[in-house]
């Protein structure tokens, strides 16, 4: 099959209402298919733009501009589904909690996750963080102890670097056992800006 090529640049422009009119079509039919296995949108934030992606589970992925978005979509299509549409409405609820976060009005999340992107020891670790109250921390060596292995403090870092939920599974409450702040994925700032809020509150 040819696809004409004049014909398609004699077509006008379509305008921004018409694109997110469309989009919304595609999410519709998508939906009411079955097929929209993973929705995700961006949301501004005081720490930079924030990729969140859903399966029907839960929440799978939220991501820094400096994780790359399309990568981290490009990952998603291979270690999920390929089918990753563009749905902010389905994303509402999970933004609408990091709102409150970032302005000091929420300090956990009720958000369902979904968690296939972390396995064992790192999925364990991912499954204490929460235990970390707002506005504390904890060191690498007291949650390598808290998951039952003293010795894996490297492997403790390791997990939190790749949590796949930064700020929702807050692995930016670790810290090193000097008080350093530690590695992030969001890069040193941000883990910073986020203990200083937590603080501030």
């Amino acid at each position: 099959m040819t696809i004409d090529t004049d014909l398609l640049a004699a077509l006008p422009p379509a305008d921004e209402a018409t694109i997110t009119r469309l989009q919304a079509r595609l999410v519709d039919a998508a939906t009411a298919e079955g097929i929209l296995d993973v929705a995700y949108r961006t949301l501004d934030s005081p720490v930079g733009p924030l990729l969140l992606a859903a399966t029907g589970q839960g929440l799978v992925r939220v991501a820094y501009a400096r994780e790359d978005h399309d990568q981290v979509l490009a990952m998603l299509a291979r270690r999920v589904n390929p089918r990753v549409l563009s749905a902010p409405a389905r994303l509402d609820p999970v933004a609408r909690e990091l709102d409150e976060y970032f302005a000091g009005m929420r300090t956990q999340f009720d958000v369902a996750l979904d968690l296939r992107l972390s396995s064992g020891f790192r999925r364990d670790v991912l499954a204490r963080l929460p235990d970390i109250a707002y506005g504390t921390t904890a060191s690498y060596a007291s949650l390598a102890r808290a998951v039952g292995n003293p010795r894996a403090v490297r492997a403790v870092g390791s997990a939190c670097a790749s949590n796949p939920l930064p700020v929702v599974v807050p692995c930016h409450r670790v810290i090193r056992s000097d008080g350093a702040a530690g590695s992030y994925a969001g890069g040193p700032e941000v883990k910073l800006a986020l203990l200083a809020l937590e603080a501030a509150a």
